[in-house]
């Protein structure tokens, strides 16, 4: 079996780690395609290099750009990519402009496509990532579910038979590299100038689109971050420092102190030395609590419903809507007591990718 990976962005990078450690044990033919919709070295090569994942076998470069340019260029660079290696499955991961062009781009050319991490809703339309996941999980013809969620989600668009549940590979790497940085295997991190880690932090990221887009909006969130009483480690995303600078939002201010994007490992650690995150992260809001921390989400709604059982997870959407005492009380609050459920699974979803792809009939 021959299998076409297509990744372009930090997330997927990690999701990647896993799949690749699975296909080396096999005799399958594992094909890495990195679009290059993360370009920065901080969001791209230290995940390869961090996580042990093969070199790319075609990197594209295709950058950044509007949504429209973007998916438009992916989709005509991989065409003929896909045409060469005719594979047996094309396998797009997540819900990025480069998950839906590498389905699109098989889809049109008649191949196989399996899409990892199917059937994730948050049922907010104005986001790009939920048309991303929608129009690739209806164009895909399998559906790989990480939860029992997403399979009812999928389920209800009529898409059950194409659907498999498989477990969240996500939770495979954050388990494995949880246990080497416990251990001490894993070199420590950087953090922000002006974090100790032997003293409580909030570790914070932000970068989407509608979090970052509206200038009052990053400001009201910043100010928000600025005014709490222990230190944040505000990791800060390339397009987070972008539109904070076009906007004219100082993001050194009050509580916050501003660094790089960590290598995965790196924000391993930065989470299980913290008091809690404060995140719009998909991803770390599910890696928060896979590590036992509080999360304060900044959106009104999140994919992983599941982290919101027993107040591990919080939904803020406008600290600014809140009184000052509130969004101190809820951004700072202690882990929960309650016992965490198993809902992303095991720590062995790649190997159950391998097995379903393989059994499945092209």
């Amino acid at each position: 079996m021959k299998v076409v990976s297509i990744v372009g962005a930090r997330p997927q990078l990690v999701k990647l780690a896993p799949m690749a450690a699975a296909f080396a044990e096999t005799a399958h033919r594992h094909v890495i395609v990195h679009t290059g919709q993360h370009y920065d070295a901080d969001l791209s090569d230290v995940f390869f290099s961090g996580l042990g994942i093969p070199q790319p076998d075609v990197h594209l470069g295709i950058g950044s750009g509007t949504h429209g340019e973007q998916t438009g260029r992916t989709l005509a660079a991989l065409d003929p990519v896909l045409a060469a290696e005719k594979p047996d499955w094309v396998l797009v991961y997540g819900d990025t402009n480069s998950t839906l062009a590498g389905a699109l781009s098989a889809v049109k050319q008649h191949l196989p496509v399996a899409h990892l991490e199917a059937g994730l809703r948050s049922f907010n339309r104005a986001m790009p990532e939920e048309h991303n996941r929608v129009l690739t999980d209806h164009a895909a013809d399998l559906l790989l579910a990480p939860t029992e969620e997403a399979m009812r989600h999928l389920a209800s668009e009529g898409l059950a038979a194409r659907a498999r549940m498989v477990g969240d590979v996500m939770v495979d790497v954050c388990l494995r590299v949880r246990d080497s940085v416990l251990a001490g295997q894993q070199p420590p991190g950087e953090l922000p100038e002006g974090i100790d880690a032997g003293a409580p932090y909030l570790l914070a990221t932000m970068h989407r689109a509608e979090n970052t887009d509206d200038g009052k909006r990053l400001a009201t969130l910043v100010e928000a971050l600025a005014a709490l009483p222990v230190p944040v480690a505000l990791l800060a995303h390339p397009r987070l420092v972008a539109r904070a600078d076009e906007h004219g939002v100082k993001l050194t201010q009050g509580a916050i102190r501003v660094g790089r994007p960590l290598p995965y490992a790196g924000m391993v650690r930065a989470v299980l030395g913290s008091v809690g995150v404060v995140t719009d992260s998909g991803g770390l809001q599910k890696e928060a609590y896979l590590l036992g921390r509080a999360c304060t989400t900044l959106r009104p709604e999140t994919e992983w419903s599941e982290t919101l059982d027993g107040g591990w997870n919080v939904l803020v959407p406008d600290p600014g809507a809140m009184t000052a005492d509130a969004w101190v009380r809820t951004a700072t609050r202690e882990a929960p007591t309650a016992g965490r459920t198993e809902p992303y699974g095991d720590g062995r979803a790649a190997r159950r990718v391998v097995e379903v792809l393989a059994s499945t009939p092209t």
